[in-house]
């Protein structure tokens, strides 16, 4: 593409270089005058971008830190965290906006991991303040969405109550809730079934112990039929309870009625599953439902080694388990030339409404390509024949993926440099090279933005001439097509400045600088907020932004702790597109 030239209407007040005037280094963090009325005045009389406590829990909620940083590897998350600072701040000045917050980050998924949501609103439903306390019980049920994030939930709120290891009124209540919450959920009643038979037991919590620490109340319908069933042998008079659940049953609805036979029948194959020894029967009990099935997680682990049982798991398998699990379908034959399994596969690949539904960022798909493609998993204790149709549909499956990518409207410069021929693996996701990893989010950006330049740099010549190349990428073209043009860049050593002092110096206008390197070693004379500060100046955009992913890197910090507009990526993996996006639009 061609780079974009300035646009006169676009920007702020401008104050360009003279031509040949080069970019000298010079104070990094702050300047004596402001660039735009959102700085504010340090202690040493210089002016940064400030930092509110709304916008370091915006940050926390998506990337899991009050940093504008994005790790691959786990974040561990305590009551020492300065982040419990922050939101017992924003609390005791309005609880409510925090929960909306959090809620909003969790159900329109702006968050990098569910856990940072979750850790948040368990410190709103362990807080004083009771109107927040309200307001977080309230969200329990839309934040989490399923019992895995209910247990981690509960493992938080403990962790994080201050006043001991009991559970309150308000607590108990509150978890109880989110079960009767299913009655007015799309599935109702057998959801919740379904749900609590698949994620029976987490963090050290069953369903059972949960009941038992939140005194759930229900009648005799489908909800009080279902804890009946997860209580049974414990200590509970069958009999008594048997007559009660007769009586009751007498005066249900007709809708309540149907929902309980539907729950009744569930588990009744739930509990056929579990004690089945057969892999033919296991098959039928898979196949014959017809409306909630029955998963991997309902089978005994014996027959997880049968391929019967696996042929009857596959014709009804979400799209995210079925890209899981192509290996090991594979293993079974199940996925051979002209079979079933690759007709069913290859369809659900192709389907665009399937792939909108489950929300898969194109990476995703890159990931599950390349670990199909080896044919074996990581411990190689699992092989299977690669199906080239199989190969092929996840990477049809890749390019369809693009029109759900959200556009964000931003003028984007996108910048690759691999400083060596070692093209080494992707840190986080060690399946994927670095090159593969630049050229596949150079074309998903390409793709999903008007506003998109894309360049190669191998160093600096000089401070006055940026060594930087003009990369044809197109819209048009495929991954492989983008991978070959990646393959030909030249190799040098990394200035992550130089992107940012070519388009200074040649006066074009990008609201967003992103680089893709396998190495963060600086060699430039000039710092990169140093040259994003010039260039603020310079074009008048005084809230561009720079992204810079090292993606073999364990560690690294190249953004300026007082510039919330700088974003380091150490690592990438499926999370990270979340956090860039979210950053680029503002939202952290």
């Amino acid at each position: 593409m061609e780079l974009m030239e300035i646009d006169s209407e676009q920007g702020g007040a401008k104050s360009w270089p003279e031509p040949g005037v080069p970019i000298e280094e010079g104070p990094e963090k702050s300047t004596k005058e402001p660039l735009t009325s959102k700085q504010v005045q340090n202690e040493l009389g210089g002016y940064v971008f400030e930092v509110t406590d709304k916008i370091r829990l915006r940050r926390f909620l998506c990337l899991g830190t009050e940093r504008t940083i994005f790790h691959t590897g786990e974040v561990t998350l305590t009551l020492e965290n300065d982040i419990c600072n922050c939101i017992t701040r924003l609390i005791s000045k309005d609880g409510t906006n925090v929960v909306k917050t959090i809620r909003k980050f969790s159900v329109e998924n702006r968050a990098c991991k569910s856990d940072y949501v979750l850790f948040a609103l368990a410190l709103c439903c362990r807080c004083t303040d009771l109107e927040t306390k309200e307001a977080a019980y309230k969200a329990l049920s839309d934040v989490c969405r399923i019992p895995t994030h209910l247990f981690k939930f509960i493992k938080f709120s403990q962790e994080v109550n201050s006043k001991g290891k009991g559970w309150g009124r308000a607590h108990r209540k509150g978890v109880s809730m989110w079960y009767h919450s299913y009655k007015n959920k799309e599935g109702g009643i057998p959801l919740l079934a379904y749900h609590m038979t698949k994620y029976k037991a987490r963090f050290g919590f069953t369903h059972k112990d949960v009941f038992r620490l939140c005194h759930i109340k229900t009648g005799y319908g489908a909800l009080g039929y279902l804890v009946h069933h997860f209580y049974r042998g414990n200590g509970h008079r069958e009999d008594d309870w048997q007559n009660k659940f007769n009586i009751a049953r007498q005066h249900m609805t007709k809708h309540d009625k149907l929902e309980l036979k539907n729950v009744i029948d569930f588990l009744q194959d739930v509990d056929d599953a579990k004690k089945c020894s057969d892999e033919q029967q296991m098959k039928g009990i898979i196949v014959l439902r017809d409306d909630l099935k029955i998963v991997r997680e309902h089978v005994p682990t014996s027959l997880l080694k049968s391929k019967e049982v696996w042929d009857g798991l596959m014709r009804f398998m979400p799209m995210n388990a079925m890209l899981r699990n192509l290996g090991r379908m594979s293993s079974f034959g199940l996925l051979e030339f002209d079979s079933l399994g690759e007709d069913l596969t290859t369809n659900k690949l192709k389907n665009t409404e399937l792939l909108k539904e489950a929300r898969i960022h194109p990476f995703t798909l890159l990931i599950a390509e390349k670990a199909f493609s080896k044919g074996h998993n990581k411990k190689g204790n699992l092989q299977w024949k690669v199906n080239p149709k199989v190969r092929d549909a996840l990477r049809d499956a890749f390019h369809l993926s693009f029109k759900n990518v959200e556009a964000t409207g931003k003028r984007f410069q996108l910048a690759i440099c691999m400083s060596g021929t070692e093209n080494p693996h992707v840190n986080g996701t060690p399946i994927i090279t670095a090159t593969e990893a630049a050229a596949a989010m150079a074309l998903v950006t390409c793709r999903s933005e008007k506003n998109c330049d894309i360049v190669a740099f191998s160093g600096i010549q000089s401070t006055e001439h940026p060594n930087i190349t003009n990369c044809s990428i197109s819209p048009e073209d495929d991954l492989d097509a983008v991978l070959d043009k990646c393959s030909k860049l030249p190799c040098d050593k990394t200035n992550i400045a130089a992107p940012i002092i070519h388009a200074f110096e040649n006066k074009k206008m990008y609201d967003v600088f992103v680089v893709f390197t396998d190495s963060v070693n600086e060699d430039g004379s000039v710092h990169p907020s140093r040259a994003l500060e010039l260039y603020r100046k310079g074009s008048g955009i005084t809230d561009a932004r720079l992204i810079v992913c090292g993606l073999a890197s364990n560690e690294f910090s190249i953004a300026d702790p007082d510039d919330p507009l700088m974003m380091d990526i150490v690592g990438f993996d499926s999370n990270a597109p979340t956090a860039i996006h979210q950053f680029v639009t503002g939202n952290i």
